[in-house]
């Protein structure tokens, strides 16, 4: 029942309020008559513990008030400020209902909007307020003040400022919440009417407050302003009244439960403005990629940094800050990654980037590279994280950007959705004009390499125009020996997996399906895909026991399997995976090889003899005596694939390929390179553990 009449009350009050308020349409920019306020009110307040040295400290603070732009507005509100620092001062001395003087100010503030009356209100107390602080700050020094103090009290009150402590605790606390609840309802009255407008409901429900919220901060205004006139003219006796603090202490209570509600409707305001402005800017992304440019400054700034305020970029080559403008009308290649990009690829890729760069024909050719890291904005950025990131950053010698927290909302949603950017790392390729040549260029690289300068999908295409299915598609930039045995027109097996036994299995029989054919065999394990650790162990193991030539070097491995998967990706890319392109089959069929059990190549030089399952080709060599006499007639290679075929159409192997959620782009539907059909989709979660990369730079 009492909490119900104090809600009738309360809403008597503010209709008595309501009622006072008449603006006449006036705008006035009060933001930087609050920050005077605040600047003065922060300087006056007092320390207990530290009043002898408060001169000294503001001595040396900063001005931040710019003093020439207060002279208009104070022009227009100098007189209304000083009615109302004369009304505070005569209700105070004549210690008014705080109620009926609060109505009185509304009514002398009529014509003003909410945030205007209350920042008018703080402005007339700070007025008092810092010249009675003003005074007990310099009164020891300055005679003229020294005389003006005496007047008022202060020595005797600043003599016994002990027992005051805790009044002034509680003035302190209070006018911090007052200002608190100001910055709110000015912040408030400023949201721009482009992006929100008072349909949503949460302005619409923190406007609903204002009126109580300014109506409270004014309320507890007086009673600050009551403290420090009874101060001087009650003296230190008023001083021991605890009343006096409880009251200071209530309504701080009060306007806090006020200023809680405020902030969360303000901070849902502001994440609504958020939202439309990241999606204005993301449309005028698209737009500008739609457009036809003179250079690609204007993409540049509305991917990376759209200000001029700063240097976003670091020179990988001297590791100094620079501005865009080193990207103006050059060829730019935007590597774009989170930071678990590998060791491996940042080391081939530097070595394909100083090729390029060093290329007889191409040391003209403007072209630069631009790391640009994303990291989700909800990750907490750690001590590891940093730590992560300045170390890749060093190791880069192209352009980086300085910081991924530049990197506004907008632009990394583009990247994700237009780009197809899923952690894994793509390589957009951007002409002078800022148009996307290549959506993705690092497949191309990885084959390539240098080879395909100047990394335009244009150049992608043409590649593949003069490409063939053969071995050194499969080897080249990796291993100089196996190109050696090519040009030897050896026989060559180039054979995968990581069950030990069977490699044992597969070695021996191959070694002695070659001695009894008489034909010269060379064999190289190139391991798997993933399990990088079993596939060491499988290399010590062959290396060991002698089984065959085996890579050592588990980067070599990575790149044979990253180079063949980037042939899979890019023609996905050029939307050509279902091609009935027979390299592009047997390119499909080794990467499904590869995701259960043994397999193997094998070529006569530089020609690819089979392409097959270890379930078919070690049984083809295991019954040898059944085709061997085929030998002399057709030649080995003929004979071998003959055989292996036969095998081959009995087995029904099943082809699968996986696909992980950070490939970017995913094919709709693909076709079975054994069968032709169309395959079935399935969902697999795997946990591998093969990296250990920390979850955080998985983001």
């Amino acid at each position: 029942m009492a909490s119900m009449l104090m809600m009738s009350d309360d809403n008597v009050v503010m209709k008595q309020i309501v009622e006072t308020h008449a603006p006449d349409g006036r705008e006035v920019d009060v933001k930087p008559l609050l920050h005077l306020v605040e600047d003065i009110l922060k300087r006056a307040t007092l320390q207990i513990d530290t009043l002898m040295q408060t001169s000294q400290a503001n001595a040396v603070s900063e001005d931040r008030t710019d003093h020439a732009g207060f002279v208009p507005m104070l022009d227009s509100l100098s007189y209304t400020i000083d009615r109302v620092s004369s009304e505070i001062a005569y209700k105070a001395l004549g210690g008014t209902d705080g109620h009926a003087t609060t109505v009185a100010l509304f009514n002398m503030l009529a014509s003003y909007s909410w945030d205007i009356k209350l920042v008018l209100t703080l402005a007339a107390f700070a007025m008092n307020y810092g010249e009675f602080w003003l005074l007990a700050q310099i009164y020891s020094s300055n005679q003229l003040a020294k005389s003006i103090a005496i007047l008022k009290q202060l020595p005797i009150i600043l003599e016994n400022s002990g027992p005051l402590k805790p009044r002034f605790d509680a003035l302190n606390n209070l006018i911090k919440v007052v200002m608190d609840v100001a910055r709110c309802v000015v912040e408030l009255k400023d949201l721009p009417p482009t992006y929100i407008s008072h349909e949503v409901p949460a302005l619409s429900s923190a406007m609903a407050h204002v009126p109580a919220a300014v109506y409270s901060t004014v309320r507890s205004v007086l009673a600050c302003a009551a403290q420090i006139t009874s101060l001087t003219t009650m003296g230190y006796e008023f001083a021991k009244l605890t009343t006096e603090t409880w009251e200071l202490s209530t309504l701080a209570h009060k306007l806090s439960n006020i200023l809680e509600h405020l902030r969360k409707q303000l901070a849902t305001c502001y994440q609504y403005i958020d939202e439309k402005r990241n999606v204005e800017a993301y449309q005028i992304l698209l737009n500008l990629f739609e457009k036809i440019h003179i250079d690609n400054m204007k993409v540049l700034k509305a991917l990376i940094y759209a200000e001029d305020d700063i240097q976003p970029l670091i020179d990988g080559s001297n590791k100094t800050r620079v501005h865009l403008d080193v990207l103006r009308r050059k060829n730019v290649l935007l590597l774009i990654s989170g930071l678990a990009i590998s060791n491996d690829e940042l080391s081939i890729l530097e070595q394909i980037y100083n090729e390029s760069r060093n290329h007889e024909t191409r040391r003209d050719s403007q072209y630069e590279v631009v790391w640009i890291p994303i990291l989700d904005h909800s990750v907490q950025w750690s001590d590891r994280i940093t730590e992560k990131f300045e170390s890749l950053q060093s190791a880069m010698p192209w352009y980086t950007l300085y910081h991924p927290s530049l990197m506004e909302k907008a632009p990394i949603r583009f990247i994700k959705e237009v780009w197809h950017f899923k952690n894994k790392p793509i390589l957009v390729v951007l002409d002078p004009q800022g148009k996307v040549v290549c959506p993705n260029a690092l497949h191309m690289m990885w084959i390539w390499g240098s080879n395909a300068f100047p990394f335009t999908s244009l150049r992608e295409e043409s590649l593949w125009i003069e490409e063939t299915w053969r071995l050194e598609l499969l080897v080249n930039g990796i291993d100089p020996v196996i190109l050696k045995w090519i040009n030897e027109e050896k026989y060559i097996f180039l054979y995968g997996g990581d069950d030990v036994e069977w490699v044992r299995k597969f070695t021996n029989t191959a070694r002695a399906t070659a001695q009894a054919a008489g034909i010269p065999l060379e064999m190289v394990y190139a391991g798997k895909s993933s399990k990088r650790e079993k596939i060491r162990l499988a290399i010590e193991k062959i290396t060991e026991e002698k089984l065959s030539y085996a890579w050592q070097d588990l980067t070599l491995i990575w790149f044979f399997w990253t180079r063949l998967e980037s042939m899979f990706f890019s023609k996905i890319q050029l939307g050509k995976v279902d091609d009935q392109d027979p390299m592009m089959q047997e390119i499909k069929k080794l990467l499904s090889y590869d995701r259960e059990g043994g397999w193997a190549i094998l070529s006569k030089g530089s020609r690819v003899v089979i392409n097959g399952h270890g379930t078919t080709v070690l049984p083809t060599m295991v019954e040898y005596d059944l085709w061997k006499e085929q030998v002399p007639v057709k030649g080995f290679d003929l004979a071998f694939a003959e055989h292996h075929e036969k095998i081959h159409d009995v087995a029904h192997l099943c082809c699968r390929f996986d696909f992980p959620m950070t490939a970017g782009r995913i094919p709709v539907t693909l076709k079975c390179p054994e069968c032709n059909r169309s395959m079935e989709k399935f969902t697999t979660f795997l946990c591998c553990h093969d990296e250990g990369i920390p979850d955080e730079l998985l983001q």
